[in-house]
This record gives structure tokens, sequence and C-alpha cells, in this order.
């Protein structure tokens, strides 16, 4: 029996449907299959995230603001946003290309993209080669929506918690080893003369963590082989010699009617109320997540007179290390025993309850650090921080399963993750230079005392209460239907 037919072989309640009173017991996962698509995934929050800690340091030392370094937030912001923007173009057709080509394929073209991307970057040396290198990254990925369909293809509505929560697990456990690269190996001369003294190194100091961040994408793509490919229509089934004409038929009418069907479904028969209501969740969701890691590595870098922490690189990259060792963890250990126990609704709106208080630490810390309080005091307020980000984070693996379960059928999974991988951009995009405009232009002009950007962003997390009581109470029990 191949790992996809044991997805079928249930066809009881499920317990995700929280407030039935049926129950039974959960289809085991995949577990080789998922654990080498988690290793793949891995990759991406590596890549991406490496680049946090020092990018508003490169900023100012590329003299691109002039040296006022109250106008880091607007440059960093446009080249944090420009991998978004990119990507809202075309995730949505790779998405609709691995419905027909297959999973595997579309992510390999992924990986690369990353890959060369992160080299363009570790050897850019003005503002233009910045850009360029991550709109390449962009324009080549769509990677996150394709691994959502392959984890929807792996699970069944009894296992969907445990399988969506190692998205966000592994993102976190990627992140940390991310902005731990990122931070330690930035301008390696500095820190190990004898073994990077060479002018290379004086004149791209940040290639080192790039080139690392690479060779971690080109393992992935390597491991890329060992997937089985989850689409119905691309899989191999075993037929065996002696096959009969009836039987071959068979074969031949079970992989290609229904998912050839399905793969060709318009986009705008998906428009409907149950799909787009879980869309628009998470655009929001994405959108004030992104403005929370814009604010963080900004904030951390800003000096002490704007009312920032002034932390250097390694410790911007510390923090967030840290941060990302935490998250990882609790969402790993507690995650599916929250939804068991409150059920996905309540799950997700327990996250985006702590958005404002999240907001609220910032200018917190600002006083702190203005009013001459302790370091420790300090340290405190961040970690209490952290605590409240990584509350929020339930939320995100939360809101995969309500769009997982709005699929009529997992033929379109693909799109439909397409669709929202699309929104999640086009908010990602507007997310860091929104957040980093509005922080460099509260910080020039000092509005509400510098603090201005943090009072506009719980407007939206305010609406997000409101839209997010239009998801549905239960989860649709897709199985059934199909």
């Amino acid at each position: 029996m191949s790992i996809f037919d044991v997805q079928g072989s249930e066809t009881e309640t499920s317990p995700l449907l929280h407030e039935t009173t049926q129950t039974k017991q959960k289809t085991p996962l995949p577990k080789l299959q998922i654990g080498i698509l988690m290793l793949v995934q891995m990759a991406e929050p590596i890549a991406c995230m490496s680049i946090y800690p020092y990018i508003n340091q490169l900023i100012r030392e590329l003299d691109i603001t002039g040296g006022n370094d109250a106008a880091v937030g607007y440059y960093a912001g446009i080249i944090e946003s420009l991998f978004f923007i990119s990507e809202s173009l075309t995730v949505l057709k790779w998405s609709r290309l691995s419905d027909r080509i297959g999973r595997k394929p579309v992510l390999m073209i992924g990986l690369f993209g990353v890959g060369l991307s992160m080299l363009c970057f570790g050897l850019s040396t003005s503002f233009w080669t910045l850009v360029v290198s991550r709109c390449i990254c962009g324009m080549l990925n769509g990677n996150s929506g394709v691994m959502r369909s392959m984890m929807g293809e792996l699970t069944d509505s009894t296992n969907m918690a445990q399988g969506f929560a190692l998205i966000p697990i592994t993102w976190c456990f990627g992140s940390f080893f991310g902005f731990v690269l990122g931070g330690t190996l930035a301008r390696p001369q500095d820190h190990w003369p004898d073994l990077f003294a060479g002018q290379f190194w004086a004149t791209y100091p940040y290639f080192l963590p790039c080139a690392v961040a690479a060779s971690v994408v080109s393992v992935s793509f390597m491991l890329v082989f060992l997937l089985e490919e989850t689409l119905a229509t691309k899989r191999k089934r075993y037929i065996p010699s002696n096959a009969t004409g009836e039987q071959l038929s068979e074969e031949y009418r079970s992989n290609e009617s229904p998912s050839e069907n399905m793969a060709n479904v318009p986009l705008r028969s998906l428009y409907i109320r149950s799909i787009i209501i879980p869309l628009a969740n998470q655009a929001f969701l994405m959108f004030l997540d992104i403005c929370i890691f814009a604010l963080m590595p900004l904030f951390y870098s800003t000096p002490h007179y704007l009312g920032g922490l002034g932390f250097a690189p390694q410790t911007v990259g510390l923090w967030m290390a840290l941060f990302g060792i935490i998250d990882g963890l609790f969402q790993a250990l507690f995650f599916a025993k929250v939804v068991d126990r409150l059920g996905p609704k309540r799950t997700f709106y327990t996250g985006i309850s702590c958005f404002i208080p999240i907001m609220v630490m910032f200018p917190v810390m600002s006083w702190l650090v203005f009013s001459g309080g302790a370091d420790y005091m300090v340290s405190i307020a961040l970690l209490c921080q952290l605590l409240l980000i990584v509350a929020w984070d339930i939320s995100m693996a939360s809101i995969l399963m309500f769009i997982t379960a709005s699929a009529p059928t997992k033929n379109v999974l693909g799109a439909i993750n397409g669709m929202g991988q699309m929104t999640v951009s086009i908010a990602r995009a507007i997310g860091p230079i929104f957040t980093g405009s509005i922080f460099a232009f509260s910080k020039d002009h000092n509005i509400l005392g510098g603090h201005a950007v943090f009072v506009v962003l719980c407007i939206p997390a305010v609406g997000m209460l409101w839209l997010a009581s239009y998801l549905p109470k239960e989860l649709q029990n897709r199985d059934e239907d199909e």
C-alpha cells in the first residue's frame, strides 16, 4: 500500500469538526514523505530570513540614505517588499502549472530561483542590484502554495491539524537558523580576520551568509528527488505485467478523468464565499504578520536617540533566533492540543487577539530606553513581546486548515493555494513598504513621539477580528465530499 492509499482508508466523522460528538481514530501521517517535504521547506526560511539581521546595516553601508538613519526604514521596506511584489505576479501561474505537470517540477524551479537570488544578493554593491536579486527570487518562486497543496494531499480531515502544524513549525526552525546564520556570518572579516582577510570579503562583506544559504537550498533541491509526487494524475501506480485490458482501462480512467478536468476548472468558479472568506482572513493575517517582522529588526537596529534599541546585527540575529526556537517548540508541542481543545476558529481568534498587545510593547521598550531603565528591564519587555508573537503564530496553521477544508476536492488545492498565495504576496508586498514608510515618517516628524506606526497598525487588527467572525464554526469534512 502506498502512502496515498492510507489517506482514503477512513470514512468516519473528523475530530476536527470540533462541535460534533462523534470521534474516530486519526489516520497516521506518512512520516517519511512529510519529513522530506518539511526538510525541503526549511531551506526557504533559512535563505529568506538570513538577510533580516543585517539588511538595515547593509543599506547604511551602501550609503543609499545619504547618512540619514531615519530614512533606512523606507529602503528596507522596499527591498523586503520586492520579493512579494514579484511573487504576486507569478505565484498563481506556478500553482496552476503544478496542477498540470505535478508538484515536484515546480518545487525544483522555485528552489533554483531562491539559490540564484541569494548568490546575487551577496554580490550586490548597489541598491539596484539588491532590487534585481529580490525580484528574481520572487518571480521564480511559487513554492509556498505548492507545499501547502502537497500537505493537503498527504493528509485527510483526521490528521490535518497535525500535518499543517508542521508548516509553521518548520518555518520557525528555519527562521531560527536563518537569523543565526545572517547575524553570525555577516562581515566575517571583522570576526575572523585570519580566515577572511582578502579583498573579496572587504568588497562583499555579506556574501558568506548568502553563499551558505544558497548551499542549504541546493541540498533541498536534491531532496526533492526523494519525494513522491502527490498530484493524482502524476502518481506512479503499480500495474501487474499480466494486467487485463479491463484493469488497464480502469487505471487510465482513475488517473486521467477527474483530476485533469479539475485542473482546468476556471478560476471564477472558485470565487465562492466558503473559499473567499478564509483567503481574505489569510491575507489580513499575513499583512499584519509581515508588518511585525519588518518592525522587529528595524526597531532593534534603530539608534537610541530615535527611540530604538540600537542593537548590532549579531544581537538582532540572536534575539530573532531565540524567537524562532521558542515559537517552533511551542507549535510542535502544543498547537494540535490547543486545536483539539478550542477548535480551529477559537484557536484562530486567540492568536489574532495578541496583535494589539504586541504593538503596545514597542513604545513600552522605547520608554524604558529613554527613561534609563536597566538593561534587564528592556530584556524582560522584549521577551514578553516575543512570547506574545509566539501566541500570535498559532493563527498561522489554523487558517491553513480552513483554506484546505474549503477545497471542494483535493484536485483544486493547487488553484486555491495559488489564489491564496497571490493575495498573501500582495499583502506582504504592501506590508514592509507601508510599515517602513510610516515608521520612518513618524520618526522624522516625531508624530506621537515617533510611535504613530504602532497606533496605525492597530486599525487593520481590529478589522481582522471582525472578518474572522465570518469563518465557519466547523471545518468542512472534505473526505466525505470526495
